[in-house]
């Protein structure tokens, strides 16, 4: 039953961490995309190290209440996301720590048997060979799909601890897309501005619902284990993003999609390809996590055996998705005159149409754990 209340207490914490990282991100013009789940593991990795005033911004910010709360929680969820039938999903963390120190074994124990992380030793002041060890190492485990995420001036012989969390998708529609279907069409940056990019085209029945609070239409893609899905949020209006990522800020996610019902829908969705690095010193400290990177402030006296005193020089993440006709793979992705591609007639009533054919809003979710990755499409192009 602990076990179970812990899981809960992460699982919602996530969700709630998710709201806001993405709302903070947001201020940023441009395509957004990002792994919440990575960035909240990484945390509650560094979580079981805390103590004092460090440890209290780590349950604040994370929405869970211990980190022994967030140990047991995550040694449920990193099973569960690895075991995951009919797609590719993985998740993995790994320690990297300054020769000549040694972790200490509460910490140690926490790490390697709930996060299921591995330890290892690396000389962080020969920079350029540590580094290229970490990164691949991140290559392998995302399939050599996000590369060089540490580069050697991020390491030097001060650097005594580096977490990495590594998360990696391949799954393939339920319903894939036809290629055939693919034509070009116009994605409209704004309400004027428009590039021309490869618009898959899909009549099918699919989850979908218009929700008249947030001036938006909702659909659901499902995998083919139907466990996991992408979400995708599309304003009614062509330059409706901004008040949409408004009023999303003050919803609960995970009850985005309640309500939805399974109809006929003509689906025209752009085919996308992103890769984003975002450095969330700034984002983590505006979610009130800025005493973990202050030297003089940050109490990580729970982490190593030594009497230093250690913080977070910085917290990176890059993340990769591309979204096509098969379905998407992710790493930490038409006005159809009521006829199919065959040009077979359709009978009335007319399907629903939903036309991604402006700027929306997605999340690559599974069923309970919810949002893996979260984004926002502004420009195919880009």
């Amino acid at each position: 039953m602990a076990t179970e209340k812990s899981e809960l207490q992460v699982l919602e914490g996530n969700r709630e961490f998710t709201t806001s990282l993405y709302k903070v991100l947001a201020e940023t013009p441009g395509n957004v995309f990002f792994s919440p789940i990575s960035v909240h593991v990484v945390l509650s990795m560094c979580y079981q190290g805390a103590k004092g005033t460090t440890a209290e911004k780590f349950a604040s910010s994370l929405k869970v209440p211990t980190a022994a709360a967030a140990a047991e929680g995550y040694s449920v969820v990193m099973n569960r996301l690895n075991s995951i039938p009919n797609v590719t999903l993985l998740m993995a963390n790994k320690i990297y720590l300054m020769e000549g120190h040694e972790l200490l074994p509460e910490f140690s124990d926490a790490v390697t048997k709930n996060f299921l992380s591995e330890v290892q030793l690396l000389n962080f002041a020969a920079n350029e060979a540590a580094a290229a060890c970490i990164n691949a190492w991140v290559e392998e485990k995302t399939k050599e799909k996000i590369k060089n995420l540490i580069k050697k001036d991020d390491l030097d012989s001060s650097t005594r601890l580096v977490l990495v969390n590594a998360i990696y998708f391949k799954g393939s529609w339920m319903d894939p897309f036809d290629k055939d279907c693919t034509k070009t069409a116009p994605f409209y940056l704004n309400k004027v501005k428009s590039v021309d990019v490869p618009m898959m085209n899909k009549f099918g029945d699919f989850n979908y619902k218009a929700d008249k609070k947030l001036d938006a239409q909702i659909l659901e893609l499902a995998y083919t284990n139907d466990n996991l899905s992408m979400i995708i949020i599309l304003p009614n209006k062509r330059n409706g993003i901004d008040k949409l990522e408004k009023k999303l800020a003050t919803r609960n996610l995970s009850e985005i999609t309640e309500n939805m019902w399974n109809t006929e829908v003509i689906v025209q969705l752009p085919k996308f390809k992103i890769e984003q690095t975002i450095f969330l010193n700034d984002p983590l400290t505006q979610l009130g996590l800025g005493e973990i990177f202050d030297p003089c402030v940050a109490n990580f006296s729970g982490m190593i055996s030594s009497n230093e005193q250690i913080h977070v020089s910085q917290v990176i993440q890059k993340a990769f998705i591309e979204v096509n006709e098969e379905g998407a793979e992710a790493a930490a992705a038409t006005e159809a005159m009521l006829v199919n591609c065959s040009g077979s007639l359709r009978p009335p009533p007319p399907p629903k149409k939903f036309i991604a054919d402006h700027p929306f809003i997605y999340f690559l979710s599974e069923k309970r754990i919810n949002h893996l990755f979260a984004g926002r499409l502004s420009d195919p192009t880009n």
